[in-house]
């Protein structure tokens, strides 16, 4: 019996592929309801009311599950919460997964794993063959000391939900991610004022070239990856001009080395004048900041969109072949312990356009790489003395990513998802096909 943590879009499918493989096991999830963090009314969820998919939608869905046609292309948070709670029912998922129920600590034992859970203040202990993590990676905030201490509000993005809240004050948003140029948007509306703190450049991506999502071309010709990064530069430039023309910092690395920003409109702000640019904050005393550029200003309200950190708090850092100084646990395709056989990650994982099938992908892998083990194949083998080769391989795509923690599990989307399907195509020789899992009884 295997577990799995978390009933997320990555719990989900980890879920389904252990379903068609005939793998016993047993989901434990937080909330009430799958769907993770796109289940805004999930008291853990870091959702905000205006939030869309950030990727299409076709570049994004299950391919054994589209979406239904009348969706839009960047759906709201609303449409993917529906969309997961659709998929957990069409796939008969519900009733594998224990709701309301907390992962308290996982143990290492000489054969599987104990897990500790927690729900309604009760304890209770499992003993599992293995354990797939996939309690996602954006839920804890990080929230990095400020230069100085700051008198009015100090938020983070993870606690924003309305612009209501912004309503009259001075606001500074710190960052310039996807969430930060959202947020900005919406605070134009309701703000006395609003400034956006950027320590360094990012490149804007318009969601639409010529009426169609703009991440749906470019997959019918592939350049070689200089030529990508050059053509690619050169069409964004002509579509938005440069960041430095609306009084950000141009990034001083080539394009897609980091996640592109896919917002537009935080431009056309900027251009208007309802949004400033300010560079990095390097003092704060009471309400006043001031930047590198000796500038100074005051605001009633400073909200940090300075992304998240990795955290399983369930588990020691050390079981996941985490070093100390690394951004992120070592494993084979960031889900493989080079030592474990038993101990998955599902879904640590980041690449511009792998979409959910990607993860899907990382999730029959596994499930394959199990079934392979019960046999006892020279499959298993194989793969075995690879990942534990390979624990520190990056499939880069030869990208010269910057070094940020929040890169730290980033990759190249085709180089990543090739190999992951090399790998499938290896580890499915030779199985039998099985009857799909139907559940255990209701309490056990």
């Amino acid at each position: 019996m295997y577990a799995i943590i978390g009933a997320g879009p990555m719990g989900l499918c980890s879920a389904r592929q252990l379903q068609k493989h005939g793998i016993p096991f047993v989901g434990f999830e937080l909330n009430g309801d799958v769907g993770g963090l796109w289940d805004i009314d999930n008291p853990h969820s870091t959702m905000y009311d205006s939030a869309h998919l950030i990727s299409s939608k076709h570049t994004t869905e299950f391919s054994e599950f589209p979406m239904d046609a009348d969706v839009a292309p960047y759906p709201h948070h609303s449409e993917m919460r529906r969309y997961f709670r659709d998929y957990a029912r069409h796939f008969d998922l519900y009733k594998h997964f224990r709701f309301n129920t907390r992962v308290v600590h996982l143990e290492r034992l000489e054969r599987g794993w104990k897990l500790i859970s927690e729900q309604d203040g009760q304890r209770r202990e499992g003993h599992f063959d293995g354990v797939l993590i996939a309690n996602g990676t954006l839920h804890t905030a990080n929230r990095p000391a400020l230069p100085g201490h700051f008198d009015g509000e100090l938020l983070h993005s993870a606690d924003y939900r309305s612009p209501v809240m912004f309503e009259g004050k001075r606001v500074l948003l710190v960052g310039c991610g996807n969430s930060a140029c959202d947020i900005a948007v919406d605070a134009v509306h309701r703000a006395a004022s609003v400034d956006l703190s950027v320590r360094r450049g990012y490149y804007f991506l318009p969601k639409f070239i010529l009426g169609r999502p703009s991440d749906t071309f470019g997959g019918a010709v592939k350049l070689p990856r200089r030529l990508k990064q050059l053509v690619d530069g050169l069409l964004v430039r002509a579509l938005v001009g440069k960041p430095s023309q609306y009084g950000l910092p141009d990034p001083d690395y080539k394009l897609y080395e980091s996640h592109p920003v896919m917002n537009s409109l935080v431009l056309h702000h900027l251009g208007h004048g309802d949004i400033k640019a300010r560079p990095d904050i390097t003092h704060v005393d009471g309400r006043r900041v001031t930047f590198s550029d000796g500038r100074q200003a005051e605001y009633d309200l400073i909200l940090q969109a300075t992304g998240y950190k990795l955290d399983y708090p369930f588990i020691d850092r050390a079981q996941l072949n985490w070093p100390e100084r690394a951004g992120a646990p070592q494993l084979y395709l960031n889900i493989f312990h080079p030592e474990y056989d038993d101990l998955f990650m599902m879904g640590m994982v980041e690449a511009s356009g792998l979409g959910w099938q990607g993860r899907a992908e990382q999730a029959e892998l596994v499930a394959l790489y199990i079934r392979q083990q019960q046999a006892r194949s020279q499959q298993a083998e194989r793969f075995r003395a690879l990942k534990a080769d390979r624990a520190c391989q990056r499939l880069d795509g030869g990208y010269a990513y910057l070094e940020l923690e929040r890169m730290a599990y980033y990759v190249h989307k085709d180089s990543y998802r090739n190999q992951v399907k090399r790998h499938i195509a290896e580890l499915g020789q030779g199985l039998e096909c099985v009857q799909p899992f139907a559940g255990i009884p209701a309490g056990t």
